[in-house]
C-alpha cells in the first residue's frame, strides 16, 4: 500500500513514521520554499505541487489528486488544516479510486457546520450550549439576529461562524450595543477565512473549561471513546498547551462525556478518527461544542496515555479493519501527558510569526519525552504557512512528575535563528494556577494582560545559569579530589556552542 500525506511539516512526518512501521510506502508533496523541508527527505518518494502560496499548493484539490495517480499511491492521508475537513478533498480522493484516510465526505460536510453539528447532538441527546439552531446568512437582518439575541440566547453570546474553526469568525458580545459590530467583523473574518459569511449565535458560559473526547469508529459500526483531554490552556481561542487526562474530570464524569461523544458519533454514521469538543462549566455541566472531523494537533497526548497509535488505527480502519481495542483500557489513562505547541512565534512582540532561517536546533529527549518536529538546521520557517514546528510532548507517572519533566525538556530545547515559544512556555509553567489546575479558557488571555510587556526571554536565563554554576561547581570538587574534568572550562557561550555543535547538524 503507496500512502500519499496530502500536508508538510511535522505531522506530515508523524504520519510518515507510522506508515514506514506498518511497511507502507510514503509519498511527500511540497510547494516550492518546502523542497528542501523534512517532511520531503523523509518520505520514500516526493512531488512538487507548485508555487508557495497555499492556495497554489497544499489546497489545490486537483493538483494533488494528478500527484496521486502519478505516483501510483493507493491512499491519502489528510493529515490536519489544509484539506483535512474538506469534504470536497474526500469525495475528490473517492471518485479517483483512492482510499481517504478519514471519514466519508458527508460526514465531514455535515459536522464541519456548527449548526448541523448541534442539530446531532441534540438528536443524540447530548446537551448543547443555548442558541440559534439555523444558520444566520446575509439574508438574516441585525434587527432580526438582535430579536434572537434578546428572546433565545441571552447576553454575554458569542458571535460564531458556521464554518470554520479555530476561534476565526468569532466575537464576544457582552451587550446588546456591542452586537451590530460584532456581526460585521464575524461575518466578515469568516467569508475570508472559509468562504461562508454565515453565523449563529450561543450563550458565552462563564469561563468554562474546554474538555475534549478522542473517538475511534470503524465501518461496522462500533465506535470507542478516549479518556478525556484538557485544551483549556488557549491565547485568543487558541490552544497552546494540552494535557490527558483532565483534573477536573471525575470517574463518573468522565464515562459520562465519552457516552455523549459516542452517542453523537453514531448518530451521523462517523468512521476513522475524530473528537468532540465540549464545554464545562464550573457546576460540572458539560455542553457539546462542536465535532472536529480529523486527527487533532493535540492526539500524542492521548497516545501516550493510552498506549494507542491514532494514525494506525485511521489506517486499519480505512483499510477496512474492525476495531480490537479494549473500551476500559481507552478509558483508565496510564499517567499523565502534557504537549506544548512549539511556534516560530516571537513572544515578546504579541505573538508575532517569526519565519526565517533555523541555524541550529537541540531537541530534548530521555525517558517519557517525545518532540514531533518538523524542523532542520538549515531549514527555512516560511511566512506562508502556520507556523507550528513542533509538539513537544512528555509523559509522567502522575501530572507533577509530567509538568516537572516538561520544564526539564524545555530548558533543553534551543532553536537558533528564528524566535520560539518556548520562552513563553517555561514561565507559564512557572504559574501557581498551573500548577495547581485552576484555570479555565480565559485564563491565559487575563494572565497576559496582568503580566504586562515584559520579556519572556528573561525567564530561561535563571535555568541555565544554574546550569552553568552546577557544571563550574562539580569541576571544582572533582579538581580538588585530584580529578581532571575534560571539556567543562569553558563561558556559557562555549557550552551553549557545545550542545549545539557537529552532532547536531543535519544537512
Amino acid at each position: 500500500m503507496k500512502v500519499l500525506i496530502a500536508n508538510r511539516g511535522e505531522i506530515a512526518i508523524r504520519v510518515m513514521r507510522t506508515c514506514r512501521e506498518m511497511g507502507l510506502t510514503t509519498v511527500a508533496v511540497y510547494s516550492d520554499c518546502d523542497r528542501g523541508a523534512p517532511h520531503v527527505g523523509y518520505a520514500d518518494e516526493a512531488y512538487r505541487l507548485g508555487p508557495n502560496e497555499a492556495v497554489a499548493s497544499y489546497l489545490r484539490i486537483e493538483g494533488l489528486i494528478d500527484v496521486a495517480r502519478m505516483a501510483g499511491a493507493d491512499a491519502v492521508h489528510p493529515g490536519y488544516g489544509f484539506l483535512a475537513e474538506n469534504p470536497d478533498f474526500a469525495r475528490a480522493c473517492a471518485e479517483a479510486g483512492l482510499i481517504f484516510i478519514g471519514p466519508p465526505a458527508d460526514v465531514i460536510a455535515l459536522m464541519g457546520s456548527k449548526t448541523a453539528a448541534r442539530q446531532a447532538a441534540i438528536r443524540a441527546g447530548v446537551p448543547v450550549v443555548p442558541g440559534t439552531e439555523a444558520a444566520l446568512g446575509l439574508d438574516v437582518t441585525d434587527e432580526a439576529i438582535a430579536r434572537m439575541a434578546d428572546e433565545v440566547v441571552g447576553y454575554p453570546l458569542l458571535v460564531k461562524a458556521v464554518a470554520g474553526g479555530g476561534g476565526k469568525g468569532m466575537r464576544a458580545v457582552p451587550s446588546p450595543r456591542e452586537l451590530p459590530s460584532a456581526i460585521r467583523a464575524a461575518r466578515s473574518e469568516a467569508g475570508s477565512a472559509f468562504g461562508n459569511s454565515a453565523i449563529y449565535l450561543e450563550r458565552q458560559l462563564e469561563r468554562p473549561r474546554h474538555i475534549e473526547i478522542q473517538l475511534l469508529g470503524d465501518r461496522h459500526g462500533t465506535v470507542l471513546s478516549f479518556t478525556e483531554r484538557e485544551c483549556s490552556i488557549q491565547r485568543r481561542h487558541q490552544k497552546v498547551v494540552e494535557e490527558s487526562p483532565s483534573v477536573a474530570v471525575s470517574l463518573a464524569l468522565r464515562a459520562e462525556m465519552a457516552a455523549c461523544a459516542a452517542a453523537v458519533a453514531r448518530t451521523v454514521g462517523y468512521t476513522s478518527a475524530g473528537t468532540i469538543e465540549f464545554l464545562l462549566d464550573a457546576g460540572g455541566r458539560f455542553y457539546f461544542l462542536e465535532m472536529n472531523t480529523r486527527l487533532q494537533v493535540e492526539h500524542p497526548i492521548t497516545e501516550m496515555v493510552t498506549g494507542v497509535d491514532l494514525v494506525e488505527w485511521q489506517i486499519r480502519i480505512a483499510r477496512g479493519e474492525r476495531l480490537t481495542l479494549d473500551p476500559a483500557r481507552l478509558l483508565t489513562p496510564r499517567g499523565h501527558a502534557i504537549e506544548c505547541r512549539v511556534y516560530a512565534e516571537d513572544p515578546d512582540s504579541g505573538f508575532l510569526p517569526s519565519p526565517g532561517l533555523v541555524t541550529g536546533l537541540r531537541t530534548p529527549s530521555g525517558p517519557g519525552v517525545r518532540d514531533d518536529g518538523g524542523v532542520a538546521p538549515g531549514y527555512a520557517v516560511p511566512v506562508y504557512y502556520d507556523s507550528l514546528i513542533s509538539k513537544l510532548v512528555v509523559w509522567g507517572e502522575d501530572r507533577p512528575r509530567a509538568i516537572a519533566r516538561m520544564a526539564r525538556a524545555l530548558s533543553e530545547y534551543e532553536v537558533l535563528g528564528v524566535k520560539t515559544t518556548i520562552p513563553f512556555f517555561q514561565w507559564l509553567l512557572r504559574q501557581p494556577e498551573f500548577h495547581e489546575g485552576r484555570f479555565d479558557t480565559t485564563y491565559l488571555d487575563r494572565l497576559l494582560i496582568e503580566r504586562g510587556d515584559r520579556s519572556f526571554a528573561e525567564i530561561g536565563e535563571p535555568a541555565e545559569e544554574v546550569a552553568v554554576v552546577a557544571v563550574a561547581l562539580h569541576a571544582y570538587l572533582r579538581a580538588a579530589a585530584g580529578v581532571t574534568v575534560a571539556g567543562r572550562t569553558g563561558s556559557r557561550g562555549a557550552w551553549r556552542q557545545a550542545a549545539l555543535g557537529e552532532g547536531l547538524r543535519t544537512s
